[in-house]
Parts: structure tokens; sequence; C-alpha cells
């Protein structure tokens, strides 16, 4: 029997697994820089073999998160962090390995991702409200709930891509909680915004999770997952290096940080 590589389904009470990652791996295709001049434009039409590398950017990575969860993930750039929420997603289909997500998903994975540059704060507010299944008369109060939460005020008139890079992370998470989503995925999106705002957006997220929300944010703020996560997982180049009790996890982490600084320096010395 064929097993699905990603499948969804629903929760099955409140003690249930709210994602199950079983020994996944997952590769991207990343393109070489061609050379310049008559060549350089030779390659770019040709578009030869050579021109693209396979990355292993996950590598048999197995966890699971109960129901309530908040996730940290947490790793050095080019760890896998991503390109793993990508596949809990479903954006991205694993090579090897399989997920199960149960319960709805709200992915909230760039600044931007499904707003519409021409539209503007408000249009975008109501397209991403009818497009996650809310009924039109539920718009009005659901717009000035997230314009509110968002910090917008008269900007939420304004065309999406005049925001700045804040503004836009700012309304992508406001709109991202707001939809009644039963699990969360958040990619670096608390970076935006100030210590204020920040703070919000925590208690949010408590908020949510109160209710049987799960949530998984990637994120370089070690003291975010130490205040936030009930969970963390650590990732190293594409493997899972420690799983569990935040703390812990953090305090690996700066660990092997501090030892791989070390070994630099003394290197950097010969």
């Amino acid at each position: 029997m064929n097993v699905p590589l990603h499948s969804t389904s629903e929760p099955e009470g409140d003690n249930a697994l709210a994602i199950e990652v079983d020994n996944v791996s997952a590769s991207y295709v990343l393109r070489t820089r061609t050379r310049g001049g008559v060549w350089g434009l030779r390659n770019l039409v040709e578009r030869n073999a050579g021109d693209v590398r396979e990355v292993q950017a996950l590598r048999g990575v197995t966890f699971d998160v109960p129901k309530g969860t908040v996730l940290g993930i947490i790793g050095r750039n080019g760890a896998g962090k991503s390109t793993l929420l990508r596949t809990l997603a479903g954006i991205l289909e694993p090579s090897a390995g399989r997920i199960v997500v149960r319960g709805r998903i709200s992915p909230l994975l760039s600044v931007g991702l499904g707003m519409q540059p021409e539209l503007t704060g408000r249009e975008n507010i109501r397209l991403g409200c009818l497009a996650f299944g809310h009924p039109p008369d539920q718009l009005e109060y659901l717009t000035e709930s997230i314009t509110k939460f968002a910090q917008l005020g008269e900007y939420v008139e304004y065309p999406f891509k005049t925001y700045s890079s804040g503004m836009k992370a700012r309304l992508g998470f406001a709109v991202a909680a707001h939809l009644d989503p039963e699990i969360l995925l958040i990619d670096e999106a608390l970076t935006g915004g100030d210590a204020k705002f920040k703070e919000k957006t925590a208690q949010k997220m408590f908020e949510l999770c109160g209710d049987g929300r799960t949530i998984a944010v990637v994120t370089h703020g070690l003291s975010l997952v130490r205040m936030m996560a009930t969970t963390a997982v650590w990732l190293h180049q594409g493997q899972v290096a420690e799983y569990g009790d935040p703390d812990d996890v953090v305090n690996a982490y700066m660990r092997y940080c501090r030892i791989d600084a070390s070994a630099v320096a003394l290197i950097d010395e010969d």
C-alpha cells in the first residue's frame, strides 16, 4: 500500500497529535550562477544540467507536535527550518517519509505571502477572509479587528506594495492569526515591528494556544523560544539535533554555537 507523503485529517480529540513528521527528507533545486557575456546569454537560453544543483535540506526528520503546542524551531541559516515549514504547509512535497497534519492550516511563511500588491490593505484583508471560508456577513467585523491589531491606521487604505517590510509583516500576522486557524505556521514573522507589537503578537499566540490551536514558529530569537514555546526543535544540517523542553534545547544550541565559534577562532589564529 502506498502511504501519502503529506496528508491532512481532522483533529482526533483534545489529546490528539496536530502534526506528525515521520522520517522526512526534502530537497530543493538551486540554480548556479551563469557566466557573463556571450556564454552567459547562451547558458540562459540552453539551461544546461550543470546550471542546477539539488540541495538536500532535510534528512530523516522525525517528531510529533501535540494539539495546543507552541513549537519553536531554531538553528543556523541553511539548517532546513524554512524548508520544514514549507513541507508542513504542503507547499513542498517531501522526497521521503510522511507528514500528517490534523487541522486547518494558516501559513505565514514570508512577508507578503498571499497578498496582492496592487490592492489596499483593507481589500487584502477581505480577500483573505473570503479565501479562508469566512461568510460575507463577518467581513466587516474581521476587517476592523485585523486593522486595529495590525496598527495600520490610514495606511489600510493604501496599496500593499507601498508598505514597509514591518507593516507587511504586521498585516500578514494579523490576518493569519484572526482567520480562526487550527494550526498556524510562522517563519520569522515576529521580526517585523517594534517591541510593543512583538508583545501583542506574543499575547495573541498565547490566546490561540489557550483555545487549543497549534503554532510552529521559526525564529532566531532564543529569548522568544524560552518565553513562548512549550516544545522546541533544533535543526542542524537538515537533521534534528535536539528536541524537547525549550530551555534544554536552547541551552544545547547555545553551547554548540559557543564551541563552534571557539573552533573558528582557533582556526583563524593558525
